[in-house]
């Protein structure tokens, strides 16, 4: 729907161009065309982005979650393990 903006943008800048009205009016419409303008292309990038994102969950399957909470589970533990000091060293 981002291209409505356009549209909008477009006809504000035709309706400023050709405007008799007084300067402040034409004014106001070149920098509303503008901020739609800016919309429309914020709109845009959003939406070229969003359908070249994947889907954050089939980034790593169950078995690899799996795997890598073992893992940091056998770190946790040998980290809480007080070391034994080394009596050849006396």
């Amino acid at each position: 729907m981002h291209w409505l903006y356009l549209l909008l943008a477009l006809l504000f800048l035709a309706m400023a161009m050709k405007s008799t009205a007084p300067g402040w009016l034409v004014v106001v419409l070149v920098l509303a065309a503008l901020g739609l303008f800016l919309a429309w292309m914020l709109g845009w990038v959003a939406s070229r982005v969003s359908t070249g994102s994947r889907d954050d969950t089939n980034m790593i399957s169950p078995e690899e979650l799996r795997q890598l909470r073992e893992q940091a589970e056998a770190r946790k533990n040998a980290a809480s393990k007080p070391i034994a000091p080394d009596d050849s060293q006396s």
